[in-house]
């Protein structure tokens, strides 16, 4: 198979679908690569370092997407990249179709094979693909949120950890899954005083057994988010309902009920936000303040810390693509059915079941669409 790597377009966006070792993976299974011109520069993976991989290097992102069988991104191709698939290609990346309209729409009229990472399941129903950028993102949005509390980013100017004599910062965390838990380990160990609210107990228990008296740990309802919110100085949205939108537990009237000055990192952006007043921002223009509260609402945190994020995803990603490419889209879902979760669209038919109540289209199991291929 000819697998092709285009540089990331997206604002601030240094990562790269695959590295040089996985790229040598592949081409040690008989496989072809070709990597647009210095793709990975950014982090440390110049040319040579592709082409003693085995890799052909081709000067424009155009040259991929006209050569390539398979497509391996990062982040969700941009409508640029979107006019040049064709109903003959696999596309291998995130994608967060649920509240992104015009990406669905542009993938539909594609007719490619579009496999979303964020959807690929394993045995234990984890999200595999999507874990490595959740450690990231839990853990920055500790750092970012840090960050937002000093005065001359608009915050209140409290220190995360407080100081002898000086109370810690309230962080409150929504979500104990992946995003939470790596959110609540850097906050504790920070020194902020750290509640984290969850609906699963066996989340909220196994949070107990792992930061025992060093954290609170809540069972979220609504009136809970509202008590909790109103006391933070950053609040940590960490919610995921896989493959949908976000669902919105942080009203625009919590948000005026916050300190003045207190902020709220929103990672769940990426599928639309859990907070009723963000909007994706960008790492160029990271924050905004609505009702004196600072919203780092970044769709790509993870770009930030590219290098580590690369590694982390494709060493996540890399069996994956492998299957994809000895056995062909068709024949690799059909024997991996936590591949064939991954299926979004298909042919111009939506696969992912919560995408296409999202947005109100039709629908066909992903077992039915492989017929297709």
């Amino acid at each position: 198979m000819l697998v092709g790597v285009p540089a990331e377009i997206k604002n601030h966006e240094y990562r790269v679908g695959l590295i040089p070792a996985a790229v040598k993976e592949l081409v040690g299974r008989g496989h072809s690569v070709i990597v647009e011109n210095n793709a990975g520069a950014a982090i440390g993976f110049d040319n040579d370092a592709y082409l003693a991989a085995g890799a052909e290097i081709v000067s424009t992102a155009e040259e991929v997407f006209a050569r390539a069988e398979m497509i391996v991104k990062v982040k969700e191709p941009q409508a640029i990249e979107r006019k040049m698939l064709r109903p003959e290609q696999t596309l291998f990346t995130y994608l967060h179709l649920a509240p992104d309209v015009p990406q669905t729409n542009d993938l539909i009229s594609s007719g490619a094979t579009c496999i979303a990472y964020e959807t690929v399941t394993d045995d234990a129903g984890r999200l595999p693909l999507l874990a490595p950028m959740s450690e990231v993102a839990g853990r920055m949005s500790i750092q970012a949120g840090a960050h937002c509390l000093e005065k001359a980013m608009g915050g209140r100017g409290v220190l995360m950890g407080g100081v002898p004599g000086v109370e810690p910062a309230n962080v409150v965390v929504i979500g104990g899954g992946v995003v939470g838990y790596n959110a609540t380990l850097m906050a504790v160990g920070m020194g902020a005083n750290v509640t984290v609210l969850d609906r699963s107990l066996d989340v909220l228990r196994r949070l107990d057994q792992q930061f025992g008296n060093r954290i609170k740990t809540v069972f979220s309802t609504s009136q809970a988010i509202e008590e909790y919110v109103a006391e933070a100085d950053l609040v940590v949205g960490g919610v995921l309902i896989p493959g949908a939108a976000a669902p919105k537990l942080i009203t625009r009237e919590m948000v005026r009920s916050m300190k003045p000055g207190a902020a709220i990192v929103d990672v769940a952006i990426d599928q639309g936000g859990c907070c009723e007043t963000s909007h994706a921002t960008t790492h160029a223009e990271p924050t905004y303040v609505v009702d004196d509260v600072v919203h780092y609402c970044v769709a790509n945190m993870p770009g930030a810390v590219a290098r580590t994020s690369t590694i982390a995803l494709n060493n996540a990603t890399i069996p994956f693509v492998l299957q994809l490419a000895d056995k062909g889209p068709r024949k690799a879902m059909e024997e991996n059915r936590h591949l064939l979760n991954g299926l979004n669209v298909c042919k111009g038919i939506v696969t992912c079941e919560s995408v296409a109540e999202a947005q109100n289209l039709d629908y066909q199991s992903p077992e039915n669409m492989l017929k297709e291929l």
